[in-house]
């Protein structure tokens, strides 16, 4: 029991995180929504009615954020979503976003990754 104490304390003294400022976590975060294709459809900020008069083709990820601020099962569900695509019958972004379902992305993303942008995405308005 003592050993097991004193390899705690001194693992505690000499780990130490490793952590990212939020600019850098930014930017990893932007990166790998690129190479995963997720920017090929959303942006970060809202973007203005495209050139035909229609909305963006899908919704803003701040905007994501402000409508799921409040939803302690936004994480888990957002993450299923990104993996398995959305219902077409679901217009929840109707006005907003274009016509266009997401298609499902368990090819482009793992759902670690996945999960990870889905929780950047929704801490951007906090």
């Amino acid at each position: 029991m003592r050993i097991l104490l004193c390899t705690l304390v001194v693992l505690s003294i000499t780990a130490r995180p490793v952590r990212a400022n939020p600019a850098e976590n930014d930017a990893a975060m932007v990166r790998l929504a690129t190479q995963s294709g997720c920017t090929a459809c959303h942006s970060v900020l809202p973007l203005p009615r495209r050139t035909d008069g229609l909305p963006p083709v899908a919704p803003a990820w701040r905007d994501i954020a402000l409508k799921y601020r409040d939803d302690a099962g936004a994480s888990e569900r957002l993450t299923r979503t990104v993996m398995t695509g959305s219902d077409p019958q679901a217009r929840h972004w109707a006005g907003r976003a274009g016509a266009v379902t997401m298609p499902p992305n368990a090819d482009a993303v793992s759902e670690s990754d996945a999960r990870m942008l889905v929780n950047w995405i929704l801490v951007l308005v906090r």
